[in-house]
């Protein structure tokens, strides 16, 4: 049987650890599709899974990796033919199902998105389920009428993937974009991706008033916890949060004020589950009227998956920014 390279994460009598290991290459069954992966990228949750500091991985052992991008080497599904440029994210992948991190991927044919033109295998994982993230909660604020007129929209967490690519997409619709941060270093990068504005984690507008003066337009918030908190009580009448991350914690210490006496919208993004026809459509929208422009400008690093245990102490440490390509064919 011909073998490959992947990252496996195992969790049994021995201890929770995860390395690279040399397995075989699935075949693909019936409906499933075998592709070479290229490239894939690092998120939030693949950090958490990776090390175990999260419990976000339901089997092991397990090939870690929430997303891929590569080209259909075998076929048993009948959309897609062998050299066929496809994106998987989210499903079950680096959850229950074998995930990118391996120089092959076998996943059923309906969990796949042909790269649409415009994106590349490359470029499709340098945005990654972060970009695919932000694009959801654009299209989210969008169908619930946000409106660039109805003030500035702010970002938190706004040096990680999926607050850089949501600052370059609403900047380019021409939304105001307060970007907050608590890395000055960044700045001008922030700046540079389209935050006209950048405040520090402790500025934010407001106290624990059920309402506080309006401020914001709307927002996009991948801190969750108290910020999200605070951000409830000062968007305007109308204005729209959509949530997508728990950086800062899993409680929403909030009142229904902002909700029955602004009408504020707070709309959950959960990007895994997404159905196919919107999972393209978004992919879509990425690569033709939200494209990001230079998507290299949100690389910081490209590595090998022997790497992956470094970085992903890193992220959860708070020390890494923009996005990390993941490329599973190359040495270590």
């Amino acid at each position: 049987m011909p073998t490959q390279r992947a990252f496996r994460i195992h969790n049994d009598d021995a201890g929770y650890r995860a390395g690279v290991e040399i397995i075989e290459v699935p075949e693909p069954g019936d409906g499933e599709v075998l592709l070479r992966v290229e490239y894939s990228g690092i998120n939030y949750k693949d950090a958490l899974g990776g090390t175990g500091q999260g419990k976000v991985i339901r089997r092991f052992p397990l090939t870690g990796g929430i997303d891929a991008a590569g080209v259909v080497e075998r076929s048993a599904h009948a959309g897609f033919q062998p050299g066929d440029a496809v994106i998987a994210t989210g499903h079950g992948m680096a959850f229950d199902h074998d995930g990118g991190y391996a120089e092959y991927l076998c996943v059923p044919g309906d969990w796949l998105v042909t790269v649409p033109d415009g994106l590349d295998t490359r470029t499709a994982m340098i945005l990654g389920t972060a970009g695919f993230t932000a694009a959801l909660a654009v299209h989210r604020l969008l169908r619930n009428d946000q409106r660039p007129e109805l003030g500035p929209i702010l970002v938190t967490g706004a040096s990680g993937g999926v607050g850089a690519i949501a600052i370059a997409i609403l900047a380019k619709l021409g939304f105001d974009v307060a970007a907050v941060s608590g890395k000055p270093e960044l700045h001008d990068w922030l700046k540079a991706l389209g935050a006209s504005q950048i405040l520090g984690r402790n500025e934010l507008p407001g106290g624990d008033r059920p309402l506080e003066k309006a401020v914001w337009g709307g927002a996009v918030d991948n801190v969750g916890g108290d910020m999200l908190a605070r951000i409830t009580r000062t968007v305007v009448p109308y204005g729209n949060i959509a949530s997508i991350g728990l950086a800062g914690g899993t409680d929403l210490r909030t009142t229904v004020m902002p909700f029955i006496l602004r009408g504020v919208g707070l709309l959950g993004c959960e990007s895994v589950n997404i159905a196919q026809p919107l999972r393209g459509e978004l992919w879509r929208h990425l690569a033709t009227d939200w494209h990001v422009g230079d998507p290299e400008r949100l690389l910081t690093a490209e590595i090998a998956l022997e790497a992956l245990p470094e970085v992903f102490e890193r992220m959860l440490g708070g020390r890494t920014h923009g996005r990390v390509l993941v490329e599973p064919g190359a040495s270590g």
